[in-house]
């Protein structure tokens, strides 16, 4: 045996003889060795254990029976007001005890305690508020809402409380608010703020006062606003107004674990809800690494000062670097993915690895670092139920903790701790390392900023690469004269004197200086009062090369980063680079505006939504990552989305106004290139509306109308709705002209009265558009009737010749008015053979042979249109390939043209010439002599 098992052995066998001679009961229990040994391990890990086995010799029997889930507290009522603290105190000590024994006998894992540390806190907590209100009710009343209803304290945890992972020998971290001012109603009424302070006080007395029996949890008050300086308890309005004006980092990451532990939750969870703005940004916050290096830079200090490099929690690689590392993220990106707002460390950890933004390996790494700590530091705690951090010089100790742990000795716990911490450490370290660009700080350029406005010589923008230098000097020159920028703290002007001179040397080297540099200013302007953006491209380099990046190809993407720089997250979302999001996720995105109640809101939520959607698609097409045909078609589901969500908060309005109309049913139809899922960036939506309800249906509210009126002003509604301007912009403009009877018909149409138009008195030109026509928003039913019609229509026998010839004559029109293409560039759209010869062929096939081939009835895109006539036989196999690869071509081509904000019009390169070939030729090979005719109404 060596040294250190002997004294491991006298340290057991001394803990039994105290419990021997502590009670009769014990002593007859210990005479089973293997209840003894199962005290010495505990002994091993815990002074405090074997204390409160020798003060509540009971106990054991109910350790021994296997006691998995917490002891329950006495009740603390009038009748035994004076044992309270006793009560409450021998309480925490037994199910603490539980804990230790579970924990060292391996029969819970380091999660569980917590848990169940955490657990115990809560239980103590609204057992004393509970108790100590009613002696409050007895004095001085209850204070009362608006309403008479009667009002709570509300205990808000933070910390690891909050976090539900409180250490075993933690003090509690709490913040007391109420709803409102007022006064109470008892024989000695107090004011709402007095009431409520007094009584925090006694909660705090009441677990905290050290007595013969201890304590039951060390309390801390000073995370309130002020701190001590601070009111004690405070209203939510009061917090509300601290946290927008006075609110500062360290608060944010404080109160991103908050949570209401005692009293009212459910106001607590309110008041937590309009607090998440303050925590969680709706930008991606770069910011928030500024107070994190704050904090690192005071504790390292502290840390040094007081000679703590083995404080485990506080340390290099110790348990707050884990915890400041998961929060800053979260902080970064809260705002924007509502999945990482988590109170728990290890949930928040696997929700970053799950999003992206840790990789997993260093992940699995961190929550194993985390577990290994948070046990460690269990055991320090459960020695003496002392609050320390601090790893034991005495070298007994030592080894109790080692063998407690599993350990030999200490040098194999120190080896496996020290293994842990470097993990720790150096993700933490580089996540706030500053991020260094590649070549440095271009001198020149940086020197050129920095003497705007008076001095700065503009050859260096000349030199750098730019065309036209004096151009950009000149609008250099007056961001530099700019108020908002002499408005700058000092450190978002460094900042900015760091980026700036980045962002001139990428755009420099892009394949567009000039313009990259132009598109650039407007969006600087933009974003010079919002010290977070600056931040993002001063933390992420990546991201100043991808803005630079986009900037020089895209002139409508870069209007729309100017517009709106919430966009600017989107160049660092993990998800821009892989898969976009389907149909069913682009539709629980814009959904998810559906959660606020006022209509303002919840358009402002959609707006945003669907930008960061249209920019992610815009960006992959940008790259070349997807074929047009899949952007085309995925913005065409975005906005079959956004359609969506705005028919249900017009229903809502209408609701509201004048009640429901019983039995109506209402469906939005897409036309043009919404329906044949076509849609381009910036288009707008060819919309027409349906309904059915009985002729004599009135709706049921204040202010009834009847079924047409009704539905009138809900399509109204939605009209204006797409069109409302919010700050992120209006979602679309539409268009209703392709209704029955067009601008003079009505805007909504009882779907027989559609059905009888469409079959009876409609131009060939609408049958054409019926052939894209799809339901996209709405009443199943009345969809599924609008299919059925559809089908009729388009089922209908017309004569071939006549077909023709009102298919060419439009054609010629549209190709008069609307074509403009010269010798130099062809109209990808409207020029011969362009998209929409393409679109005129397809329909008229569909129209000519329809009644014959069901099949033909059923696409609406022109990719399934080519693929249903292509089986059908209208046209051979290498058609069919032409006429695919022209469809694709022509595209990317139109929608790389809309991204650079230029006309859909390009030189006429030998590919795009043979494409417009194929489809010319395709129409000629039909019967449908378009270049002609557009010739001969030309000549007229």
């Amino acid at each position: 045996m060596t040294a250190s098992d002997a004294e491991l052995a006298a340290t057991a066998e001394r803990a039994l003889q105290r419990l021997r001679a502590a009670s009769p009961l014990l002593s007859a229990q210990l005479d089973d060795d293997a209840v003894a040994a199962q005290v010495a391990r505990v002994a091993i890990a815990s002074d405090f254990a074997i204390a409160t086995l020798a003060r509540q010799p009971s106990l054991l029997s109910t350790l021994l029976e296997g006691q998995a889930h917490a002891f329950a507290l006495p009740p603390l009522d009038p009748g035994n007001r004076g044992d309270w603290q006793a009560l409450l105190r021998r309480h925490r000590a037994a199910e603490s005890t539980r804990l230790v024994w579970r924990d060292v006998l391996g029969l819970d894992a380091v999660d569980a305690t917590l848990a169940g540390t955490t657990a115990l806190a809560e239980c103590c907590l609204q057992a004393g508020l509970a108790a100590l209100e009613m002696d409050f009710v007895e004095r001085h009343g209850v204070i009362r809402d608006a309403d008479g209803n009667a009002q709570r304290l509300v205990v808000f945890a933070l910390g690891k409380l909050g976090g539900g992972e409180l250490n075993f020998s933690s003090d509690v971290d709490l913040v007391y608010g109420y709803d409102d001012d007022g006064e109470s109603d008892g024989p000695r009424p107090l004011a709402a703020e007095q009431y409520y302070s007094r009584l925090g006080q006694q909660l705090a007395k009441l677990l905290d006062e050290v007595t013969a029996d201890g304590f039951c949890h060390r309390v801390d008050l000073r995370l309130r606003p002020f701190g001590n300086a601070g009111r004690v308890a405070w209203s939510f309005a009061a917090m509300e107004q601290y946290f927008q004006r006075e609110g500062r980092d360290w608060e944010r990451y404080a109160w991103q674990k908050a949570r209401p532990v005692a009293g009212a939750a459910a106001a607590g969870e309110r008041f937590l809800r309009t607090l998440r703005p303050f925590v969680y940004r709706r930008y991606l916050d770069y910011g928030a690494l500024d107070g994190l290096r704050e904090m690192k830079a005071a504790i390292a200090a502290e840390v040094a000062r007081k000679e703590l490099a083995d404080d485990i929690k506080r340390g290099p690689g110790g348990i707050r670097e884990i915890e400041f590392l998961v929060q800053a993220l979260q902080l970064i990106r809260g705002g924007r993915e509502p999945a990482l707002r988590e109170r728990r460390l290890l949930p928040a950890l696997s929700a970053l690895v799950q999003a992206g933004h840790i990789e997993a390996q260093a992940g699995a790494a961190l929550r194993d670092a985390y577990r290994f700590l948070r046990r460690l530091e269990n055991r320090l705690q459960m020695l003496r139920d002392a609050q320390t951090h601090a790893l034991p010089q005495d070298p007994l100790e030592r080894t109790r903790i080692a063998r407690s742990l599993g350990h030999d000795d200490w040098a194999n716990l120190r080896a496996a701790l020290d293994l842990h911490r470097g993990v720790v450490a150096a993700e933490f370290g580089a996540l706030l390392a500053p991020r260094r660009r590649r070549g440095g700080e271009p001198a020149a350029l940086a020197g050129y900023w920095r003497a705007l406005p008076e001095a700065g010589d503009r050859q260096a923008l000349a030199e750098a690469g730019f065309t036209d230098a004096a151009a950009g000097d000149s609008a250099l020159r007056d961001l530099a004269r700019a108020p908002a920028l002499r408005a700058l703290s000092d450190a978002a002007r460094a900042r900015l004197d760091r980026v700036l001179p980045a962002l001139l040397d990428s755009a420099a080297t892009s394949p567009q200086p000039d313009a990259a540099l132009r598109r650039l200013l407007p969006l600087l302007h933009n974003i010079l009062r919002r010290a977070s953006y600056l931040a993002l491209l001063d933390e992420q380099p990546a991201a100043l090369q991808r803005l630079v990046d986009v900037l020089a190809r895209s002139a409508l993407l870069g209007e729309r980063l100017a517009a709106h720089p919430l966009l600017l997250d989107e160049l660092l979302d993990v998800r821009v680079g892989g898969p976009l999001p389907d149909r069913e996720a682009l539709f629980a995105a814009c959904a998810a505006a559906l959660v606020h109640d006022d209509t303002e809101a919840a358009l402002l939520a959609l707006n945003e939504s669907r930008q960061a959607l249209s920019f992610r698609i815009a960006l992959a097409t940008l790259d070349a990552r997807q074929p047009a045909q899949d952007s085309v078609r995925q913005l065409a589901w975005l906005a079959d989305a956004v359609v969506a969500v705005v028919l249900r908060l017009a229903q809502r309005e209408m609701l509201a106004a004048h009640g429901s109309l019983a039995d109506a049913r209402f469906a939005v139809l897409g036309y043009g290139s919404l329906g044949g899922e076509e849609l381009g960036f910036g288009s707008d939506l060819d919309l027409v509306f349906v309904y059915e309800a009985a002729a004599a249906a009135q709706s049921g509210g204040a202010r009834p109308l009847d079924a047409a009126r009704w539905c009138a002003r809900l399509a109204q509604k939605i009209v204006a709705l797409l069109g409302t301007m919010t700050a992120a912009g209006r979602l679309f403009d539409v268009d209703v002209r392709l209704r029955p009877d067009g601008a003079k018909g009505l805007l909504v149409s009882p779907l027989p009265g559609f059905a009888d138009y469409q079959r009876e008195r409609a131009w060939t030109w609408e049958h054409q558009a019926l052939v894209r026509a799809r339901c996209v928003a709405g009443d199943e039913a009345l969809c599924a009737q609008f299919e059925r019609v559809r089908d009729s229509v388009l089922a209908q026998p017309r004569d071939p010749a006549r077909l023709r010839a009102d298919v060419v004559a439009m054609r010629a029109r549209m190709r008069a008015e609307l074509d403009r293409s010269d010798p130099a560039r062809l109209d990808l759209k409207q020029g011969a053979g362009g998209l929409v010869d393409l679109e005129f062929l397809l329909q008229y096939l569909v129209l000519r042979d329809a009644p014959l081939r069901p099949s033909l009835r059923l696409a609406r895109d022109t990719p399934g249109l080519l693929t249903a006539l292509c089986d059908a036989g209208t046209f051979d196999a290498a058609t069919c390939a032409q006429l695919r690869h022209s469809h694709a071509l022509l595209l990317d081509a139109g929608l790389r043209c809309t991204l650079d904000r230029r006309p859909r019009m390009v030189a006429p390169s030998a590919q795009v010439v043979a494409a417009c070939a194929a489809i010319a030729g395709a129409c000629r090979a039909h019967g449908l002599a378009f270049d002609r005719a557009g010739t001969r109404v030309e000549d007229a």
